[in-house]
């Protein structure tokens, strides 16, 4: 007891003495209200500090009794914002600073980024609520967001993530507004796109004069630039409408000739378009969706997702129309919801003037050139296209085309990785050194990695013109802004023609470049994105339209036994002339012709491709393909489907790639389940000699087959049933060959042909049956989109950059 303390009185335990501790967060945490929720959860529990953005991640030094500091490091991660993606939580002790409350500090920007900018996120049902609400002051705002939607990665600049470093920073923000960004308990806390009416982004419609098109536009007259919209698309125009990461070329999807105008204008062909509809009920005659797409459609992403068409849709009353010029030929429509405040208010909201309820919304761009985001770009590039421009004047960062996914399998396919997704990373099974891939001509998309984390661009398209290639140059230079990664090596497609490779080459600047087979990262994109560690090799199926190959022909219906360090070619599909390169991609009734003679069959009057091939050019083509005069070898399982398409009937002209693909999918959908007799591919040994497999896969025997159903009058539905369950087979008797001579039991499936779903899902099946295990691509696309990944995973084993 000590001295004064009277006696009997209660002795109290003296006060827990405070720790601190420097807690550093990384993943996905700015831009997503991360800082926000770590003021809130720090306050609530009792303690003080502060937290700031650095390029680390987010760091907060908290400051309490240990008891607290425990729950708060337990409810960091589980309790994050529904846009963060915690990937690590450390911490540390330090030294009690005695803080008199809880802060948010300035960003710190020095140092090295290791941070992860979160994609664009589509509108909230908060934020949709309010659009909504007349009694609100952002009612109707078109620019409406908070911590947890709206633009993030086509914003920023650099990092930190803070409004100084995006495109917002040209709006100061006004009173109102100020004070919800400096209110812990608001909802836009810290939400750097943080805008209304008062204070910007403002909108602005331009018209073109209808007389003399070469003449700039002018402002419309009208007070209510979307209200003026929605009358010009319900009256037929075409409108550019500048969105997140681009401009749409915006068309009433009901009216006949305003979709065929918009075909004509844009030289599309009958590549299918886009679809932007109000509400999933809108779209429910025409598509079949089941609970795994709904959920991608009203997610956070909002990507377009391809539904399968309802064969003989029957609308319900007021159902809308669909026109026929939407997709011609295609078995699916490719459908996505409103993502922006601006959709919303196109589409209307409840009480406005009736308008188009489905929109299509197609990339803004002249074909095979990048989406157009700025916007005196717009007015000159879109000229020819557009009857209006609908834009604004927040600027895009960086092009980011709408992501196109669906689900194959029960899981998502992607057929084009980009807005919503990227640049979120994928993470590697095997650590690498800072590397950059450049992908590969067609849909490039490039991909920056170190340690176990890669990130892949969005979208960038087809490298054939100047203005990709300068779209190419801006994405490398911001990825490398956004993640801090330098790249120590580069990876290149093997291609000595391919524009991505003469890049690579081009910006060595004394770093070592590996070329990578293209099929090769084809199946080490495959195997990466499942996990797969060093020394675990597979069975790579890459069946595509075209890859250099090692004996310096295309390559394209291969079977590679495979690890990152290497492969063997244990299969492939037999050699058949491809006579005159990119004319016969876009004309398969050449591709067919060839197969034919490959095969030892005449080229008789009565078989449709033949019939379809010009009687002038049919001698000159002959006469190539005996001399073999620009005829390129090829194995390409891509034009054999070609082939198949023509000589069946179905597609003799390819206005897109993989029209003659894509048409005899949708005919072999057609067929039901009783396919008949099938077909079978010879199996024979291959020959010696550099780039040579040990099975080669001979078409003949189907394509006599195809013409014997041909000539018997059989439906053409049932031909590409039966054409599709014979590669299915192939790979399944292939597979079981290489396991019998290999010992491997891992399958992995990649190249574009594996996009065709019907193909993939069948396939899949038999060697599941077969007691294989089956890698599908699930987080990057099956074609050249996904390229990239592989190159970086091979060269970094490749160059001896591993780090182990």
């Amino acid at each position: 007891m000590t001295t004064g303390q009277a006696e009997g009185a209660l002795v109290t335990a003296p006060p827990t003495a405070a720790a601190r501790r420097r807690i550093t967060v990384r993943g996905v945490v700015q831009g997503v209200g991360f800082r926000p929720f770590v003021h809130t959860l720090a306050t609530e529990l009792g303690l003080t500090g502060h937290v700031t953005n650095t390029g680390e991640g987010v760091v907060a030094e908290v400051e309490g009794a240990p008891a607290a500091l425990a729950r708060f490091g337990e409810r960091i991660s589980g309790e994050a914002p529904p846009l963060a993606v915690v990937e690590t939580v450390d911490g540390q002790d330090i030294a009690v600073a005695g803080d008199a409350g809880f802060r948010i500090l300035p960003s710190r920007a020095h140092g090295p980024s290791r941070t992860l900018v979160a994609p664009d996120a589509a509108t909230c049902e908060a934020c949709l609520a309010e659009l909504t609400d007349p009694a609100d002051r952002r009612h109707r705002h078109p620019f409406l967001s908070c911590t947890h939607c709206g633009p993030r990665f086509t914003i920023v600049t650099a990092v930190p993530y803070d409004r100084a470093l995006t495109t917002m920073d040209r709006f100061p923000m006004c009173p109102r507004c100020a004070r919800e960004y400096a209110d812990p308990g608001d909802r836009r806390f810290h939400a750097q796109p943080i805008a209304c009416h008062d204070c910007g982004p403002r909108l602005r419609l331009l018209t073109a004069d209808p007389a003399d098109r070469t003449r700039p536009p002018r402002p419309a007259p009208g007070t209510d630039p979307v209200a003026d919209t929605r009358r010009l698309l319900a009256d037929g125009a075409i409108v550019a409408v500048k969105g997140l990461g681009g401009y749409h070329l915006v068309c009433d999807a009901s009216d006949d000739t305003a979709v065929a105008l918009l075909r004509h204008r844009k030289a599309r062909g009958d590549k299918p378009f886009a679809l932007m509809a109000r509400h999933v009920a809108d779209m429910e005659h025409l598509v079949r969706a089941g609970a795994e797409e709904r959920a991608l459609l009203t997610g956070p992403v909002r990507p377009i997702v391809l539904l399968r068409r309802t064969p003989h849709p029957a609308p319900a009353a007021g159902a809308p129309t669909l026109s026929d010029a939407v997709a011609p030929g295609s078995p699916d429509l490719g459908v996505m919801l409103p993502y922006t405040p601006l959709h919303h208010l196109l589409l209307g909201l409840p009480g406005d003037p009736p308008g188009p309820r489905l929109l299509v919304m197609t990339s803004g761009n002249v074909a095979g050139e990048p989406i157009v985001t700025d916007d005196d770009e717009a007015v000159r590039r879109l000229a020819h296209l557009a009857d209006a421009w609908l834009t604004h004047d927040r600027p895009i960062r960086i092009p980011c085309d709408d992501s196109v996914v669906r689900i194959s399998d029960g899981e998502p396919l992607f057929v084009r990785r980009s807005r919503g997704y990227a640049p979120f990373p994928v993470p590697l099974p095997v650590p690498v050194r800072p590397a950059l891939a450049t992908g590969g001509d067609l849909k490039n998309v490039l991909c920056l990695a170190e340690g176990h984390r890669a990130w892949l661009s969005a979208h960038i398209g087809d490298m054939d013109d100047l203005a990709t290639q300068l779209a190419f140059e801006r994405a490398e230079a911001h990825l490398e802004t956004v993640t801090g990664v330098r790249p120590q090596l580069l990876a290149a497609d093997r291609h000595p023609g391919y524009r991505s490779g003469r890049w690579a080459q081009s910006h060595t600047d004394g770093r070592p470049l590996v070329r990578v087979q293209h099929h090769h990262a084809h199946i080490a994109a495959a195997m990466a994105e499942h996990g797969l560690r060093d020394g675990r090799a597979v069975i790579g199926v890459a069946f595509d339209g075209t890859g250099y190959g090692d004996d310096h022909t295309v390559w394209g219906g291969e079977i590679l036994l495979a690890d990152y360090d290497g492969y063997r070619r244990f299969g492939q599909l037999a050699y058949v002339p491809l006579p005159g390169g990119d004319t016969t991609v876009r004309r398969p009734y050449r591709m067919a012709l060839a197969h034919l003679r490959a095969a030892g069959i005449d080229w008789a009057e009565d078989l449709p491709p033949v019939a379809a091939c010009p009687p002038d050019e049919r001698p000159l083509l002959a006469r190539q393909l005996e001399r073999h005069l620009n005829c390129v070898p090829t194995s390409s399982m891509g034009r054999l489907f070609d082939a198949v398409s023509s000589l069946a009937g179905v597609c003799h002209h390819a206005g897109y790639e993989a029209q003659a693909a894509i048409a005899l999918e949708a005919a072999a959908l057609a067929a039901g389940e009783d396919h008949g007799p099938g077909y079978a591919f010879a199996l024979r040994a291959g020959s010696a000699g550099p780039g040579a497999a040990d099975l080669v896969a001979d078409p003949a025997p189907v394509l006599t087959a195809v013409v014997e159903d041909v000539r018997a009058g059989t439906a053409v539905p049932l031909i590409a049933a039966r054409f599709h369950t014979a590669v299915a087979d192939l790979v399944r008797r292939g597979c079981a060959l290489a396991r019998e001579r290999a010992g491997l039991t891992t399958v992995a499936l990649t190249g574009g042909v594996f996009a065709n779903t019907l193909l993939a899902e069948a396939t899949a099946r038999l060697l599941r049956e077969d007691g294989f295990t089956v890698l599908r691509h699930r987080r990057v696309p099956p074609n050249d989109g996904g390229l990239a990944l592989g190159q970086i995973v091979v060269a970094a084993r490749t160059a001896g950059a591993a780090v182990r």
